[in-house]
């Protein structure tokens, strides 16, 4: 029973461990903010407006006055997959996409021209997928949600003509949703379900350095910090029927409690900005990301005992590269282009299907217009191509095997915003 034991618990990892955003290993630059039309490069060397308050703290130190930043943006996920070999009937899962809204909201105040304190409210991570409960994967994932939305309050000071400094910390609220199907043993029963909820707070920082050789060329360097989640669940199995039923029962997984951990991944970006003519600058990225961490699980499952296992989806850390180009085409309008490549987390071996994602090529443009002194709009459009994301998976008797690719794994971003400076 102690192996028959281990083997379920093992399923529960592989159904409930961490799927973010977009489906495994993927940070969402996008965040409703005017740099999402150079698809973030130059980020963190920008500091040009108060969305410096979330991503390089010490920027906030170069704006002339006060700002608030207010973004609002729908994406729209396009995620179809094709299935090659399915040991169990089902269908495609049709698109486990569709329109997500988020927003951002950044302020920084100018205490005096050295001290300026800010703070942001929006997501860097998330999203969710639904195959529906037919698919031909659906032992393995049927639907799977998580979402964050964070504060991150902070402080940039201004140490001389050509260094800042800056420092935040980030308050966190995570909930995670995931359901699976539980094949049952017997002939012609239906589908079980496994189903896991629950939220908590995790707590990290940020810390940044702006260079400014002169007016016209920058430097920048942030780093954020790890940050842990702990969710707590009763393992809510419904539909088991005999023997899988009795067998939950005698091993004690019915009303057993889970206890699932998982670390949002470090993160450092290196960002440069140079205005080559009055009108034209270039600005790019290089960052790095440890999923390494974020792809290995801590799982215990309690009842009259208590087994405990780190499920480890070899997870590679990341390396993120983006160019862009800002013209000033007059006085009001600005348009932005970008370009930006992230490399995949996953190798195709290990890939699943409730993370997706492969590397990640982001294509993007924006404008912003000038209505005033005090005030500008903006609009931005992006698209994340995240690649085949070939999946070929054997689970055993449980989940079965799984062989295909995404025929689409797109995700499109709309955001329009607004600066107000006082």
């Amino acid at each position: 029973m102690n192996s028959l034991r281990s083997l379920l618990l093992l399923t529960l990892g592989i159904c409930l461990a961490p799927f973010s955003a977009q489906a495994a290993g993927l940070w969402l630059y996008e965040q409703a903010t005017p740099d999402m039309g150079t698809a973030a490069a130059g980020r963190v060397a920008l500091s040009s407006d108060a969305s410096t308050a979330s991503v390089n703290p010490a920027g906030m130190a170069r704006l002339d006055r006060s700002q608030l930043l207010a973004g609002f943006q729908m994406l729209y996920v396009d995620t179809k997959f094709d299935t090659d070999f399915a040991e169990f009937e089902g269908d495609d899962g049709d698109n486990a996409g569709g329109w997500v809204p988020a927003a951002s909201f950044s302020y920084v105040h100018k205490m005096s021209d050295e001290l300026s304190l800010g703070v942001s409210l929006g997501s860097f991570f998330g999203l969710g997928l639904d195959y529906g409960k037919s698919w031909a994967g659906r032992y393995y994932v049927q639907e799977a949600e998580f979402l964050t939305v964070g504060v991150n309050p902070g402080v940039g000071y201004r140490l001389n003509d050509h260094w800042s400094v800056g420092a935040g910390f980030s308050v966190v609220n995570s909930s995670l949703s995931q359901k699976t199907a539980i094949r049952n043993l017997g002939p012609n029963q239906a589908d079980g379900q496994l189903k896991l909820e629950d939220d908590d707070w995790g707590y990290g920082y940020n810390l940044g350095i702006l260079y400014e050789h002169d007016d016209r060329s920058r430097v920048g360097l942030t780093y954020r910090s790890e940050i842990e989640f702990k969710y707590k669940d009763t393992a809510k199995l419904r539909g088991l029927q005999a023997p899988l039923s009795g067998i939950a029962n005698i091993i004690g997984l019915t009303g057993s409690k889970l206890d699932l951990k998982m670390n949002l991944p470090q993160a450092v970006m290196f960002s440069v900005y140079h205005e080559m003519t009055e009108k034209l600058a270039l600005m790019g990225n290089i960052g790095w990301q440890e999923w390494s961490s974020f792809g290995e699980s801590a799982i215990s499952l309690a009842s009259t005992s208590t087994t405990d296992l780190t499920l480890d989806r070899n997870f590679d850390d990341t390396w993120h590269f983006a160019l862009g180009l800002q013209y000033q085409i007059n006085d009001p309008w600005l348009v932005s282009v970008g370009i930006a490549y992230d490399e995949s987390p996953v190798s195709d071996g290990n890939r699943t299907p409730d993370m997706p994602l492969d590397r990640q090529w982001r294509y993007a443009t924006g404008l912003q217009y000038d209505l005033s002194e005090d005030m500008t709009i903006g609009c931005a459009y992006e698209l994340l191509d995240a690649g085949d994301a070939e999946i070929s998976q054997n689970r055993g008797a449980l989940a079965g095997a799984i062989v295909g690719d995404y025929s689409a794994n797109y995700i499109h971003f709309f955001n329009v915003n607004l600066i107000k400076r006082f």
